[in-house]
């Protein structure tokens, strides 16, 4: 077997099969078959990925079909959202088409499937026919109408088209087999009557066809080679093929080709819910703001948040394609769109939670305009010029009167760096009644080249633009929402999933048009919301620059001890350098669930650490990756903390990005 081969999924391994056995490459065809009852949510980008991903790999045809065939939930806010996220992907459709188109066709070959003896009018209450249904290990009894003769069944069928019965009164069922194993098989409802009005057909139609019976011959009429779908639809694949035998023996003149049905897992995601009843009922109860609220897993939610189709793309790619459920924590979607926006979202400064700082040796009146680079990753970004006056801004968190050798901020006493400006002392600071701290009172030196630890980022209070930030978190805060059988998923929502702040940024982002994102250095990736106007910037926050949830998930620390209870001979407690070290010896030989916790004990070590611990590991030789992944994580704490990035640490930096390693690579990318 050749490399090749080898690195084909399994519906690629079926493809390449068949056309090995003779099918022609021409007779490929997919496609992408939403119901219109939603918007499309971050599960669907899989199966969307899969299909259009097939057609491109093999040049093939991929038809956007709307399966519409419950009036009663579809809308064509559906239809025309869920073109837009598709388009949005980067995606683009052979036809479109929808399964109403077929109604007509479905109808004749229902009519045919009656006169064959191989369908029935049903005219039982639905509590009496599931009953007589049976159960998984119990086969089902046949009901009283299902002998009906041929002449009557069609009577039955022309007036129930023809609207002279109410809803629920009568259901066309396929007559297969009673005592089925699979009970999909025993007498599936084909047909039932529904006096509503349909987004395309209006009311033509009072009957309309089951989602079993219309799906498999919709693909059987546009002639898909191979019908792609998730695994709770595996069940289903004998019901399809008997469908599509069927109707085979009316049309194989016209319509050659059979589908194939096949199998993958779905897309399941940690923190969120996938049930689109689920989604439906917190936007109707205005939890969220609607189907494009950024705390959404709704694709259009995501795009407002700030997400790229190249970062959904990817996440798909990097899932792959499996044949077993499995979830997928949602920390992999975030880490593609930091991937992605590190690379190509303009570096700008912006002060979310500001205290005011008086520079007291400059001038009063004077201002400067500095060049800033727009962003390290990309030599084309170029760069803006930044305002610089006596009175700024910088974070509340950025300054301690007090602090230990761990805090690489602004402390009395103590020295920081102003990106990109100058080097600046805290001297004294003003109280209010309360003894809240109002304003930093500081000093400058012109002399940048003096080496000191931390970096700030600031805006000029007399430049500054006022902004409202949208601080979005996960919208639950339970790794599984919907799983407990005691609870409503309801119950694990997030109290914090968003945060409302009155913000300062820097002038250069008053031209920004809505849609464009930013990072704001030190603070994470933000981008400017659909509510924006030309007199009011909104930004949301996309994601942070690092994932801040494994810290929350540490494990928690066990309580002392009463000091009677030590033992005499107890061994000091291990630094904590020395225990990254020792856990980043073994990092690579994890499994990735284990990485995970791991991780999560690094970064909530490495607030114990400080810089002159961990630079003597910059040095660690290549080939013990396990440890630079574990330096490189601290050094992400450090550098979040305030830590100036020096020489010595880009050097590290750089080194990382060069390694064969991709975890090492990835987390170097969010340095």
């Amino acid at each position: 077997m050749s490399e090749e081969r080898k690195s084909l999924n399994f519906l690629e391994q079926i493809i390449e099969e068949d056309l090995a056995n003779g099918m022609p490459k021409s007779n490929l065809r997919f496609r992408f078959p939403p119901e219109p009852n939603g918007y499309l949510h971050i599960g669907h980008t899989k199966a969307i990925g899969i299909s259009f991903g097939l057609g491109e790999k093999y040049n093939a045809p991929v038809n956007l079909r709307f399966d519409d065939t419950n009036p009663a939930k579809e809308e064509q806010e559906y239809v025309d959202a869920i073109k837009e996220d598709v388009a949005w992907l980067g995606y683009k459709w052979d036809k479109e088409l929808y399964s109403s188109d077929y109604f007509q066709q479905l109808y004749d070959w229902a009519v045919q499937l009656i006169k064959d003896g191989k369908a029935y009018v049903d005219s039982q209450t639905s509590e009496a026919m599931a009953e007589q249904k049976g159960t998984p290990t119990q086969p089902g009894v046949d009901g009283p109408y299902r002998n009906r003769t041929v002449e009557e069944n069609l009577d039955l069928f022309e007036r129930m088209k023809a609207g002279e019965f109410n809803e629920g009164e009568h259901i066309l069922r396929a007559k297969i087999d009673m005592q089925h194993p699979n009970m999909l098989m025993r007498d599936p409802i084909m047909y039932r009557i529904l006096k509503k009005h349909h987004h395309r057909t209006g009311d033509d139609w009072c009957i309309y066809p089951m989602y079993d019976w219309t799906h498999g011959e919709s693909d059987y009429l546009e002639q898909i080679s191979h019908s792609l779908c998730s695994l709770e639809f595996k069940p289903h694949r004998e019901l399809y093929n008997w469908f599509k035998d069927q109707v085979y023996d009316y049309s194989k003149t016209e319509y050659p080709l059979l589908p194939k049905q096949r199998e993958f897992a779905r897309l399941n995601l940690s923190y969120t819910i996938m049930s689109k009843r689920k989604l439906l009922q917190l936007v109707n109860d205005k939890v969220v703001a609607g189907w494009d609220d950024p705390r959404m897993p709704t694709i259009s939610g995501l795009r407002r948040r700030g997400y790229t189709p190249a970062a959904l793309r990817k996440f798909v790619e990097t899932v792959g394609v499996a044949k077993r459920d499995n979830v997928i924590d949602v920390s992999l979607l975030e880490f593609c769109i930091r991937e992605d926006l590190n690379k190509t979202a303009p570096r700008v400064m912006a002060v979310l939670d500001p205290v005011k700082v008086v520079i007291t040796n400059y001038p009063e009146g004077k201002e400067e305009w500095f060049d800033a680079e727009n962003n390290p990753e990309d030599e084309a970004a170029g760069s803006r010029k930044v305002p610089f006056s006596r009175e700024i801004y910088i974070e509340k968190d950025d300054f301690k009167e007090e602090a230990g050798s761990k805090f690489f901020r602004l402390k009395l006493g103590g020295e920081v760096r102003l990106k990109n400006a100058y080097i600046i002392q805290a001297n004294d600071v003003v109280k209010d009644a309360n003894g809240d701290i109002t304003e930093i009172h500081c000093t400058y030196s012109e002399d940048t080249s003096k080496k000191v630890k931390g970096t700030l980022h600031w805006v000029s209070i007399k430049h500054a633009v006022k902004a409202e930030v949208r601080e979005y978190d996960r919208l639950f805060m339970d790794e599984a929402p919907d799983s407990h059988q005691d609870k409503d998923f309801m119950d694990f929502l997030n109290p914090d999933s968003l945060k409302i702040i009155e913000a300062y940024v820097e002038p250069s982002l008053v031209e920004a048009k809505v849609g464009d994102r930013f990072q704001f250095q030190r603070l994470g990736y933000f981008n400017v919301d659909n509510d924006a106007t030309s007199d009011k910037l909104v930004f949301n926050k996309t994601v942070g620059l690092r994932d801040t949830w494994a810290k929350q998930e540490a494990p928690v620390k066990q309580e002392a001890k009463p000091q009677h209870a030590k033992p005499q001979n107890q061994p000091p407690k291990k630094k904590a350098i020395d225990v990254i070290q020792q856990l980043g010896k073994k990092y690579t030989n994890l499994p990735e669930a284990k990485q995970e916790k791991v991780k999560a004990e690094i970064l909530e070590l490495a607030k114990d650490v400080t810089y002159e611990e961990l630079q003597p590991l910059f040095n660690t030789a290549a080939k013990k990756v396990g440890t630079r992944i574990a330096v490189a994580l601290a050094l992400g704490v450090l550098l979040e903390n305030g830590l100036d990035k020096n020489s010595e640490i880009q050097e590290f930096i750089d080194k990382a990005l060069e390694d064969s390693n991709d975890v090492l690579v990835a987390e170097a990318q969010t340095l």
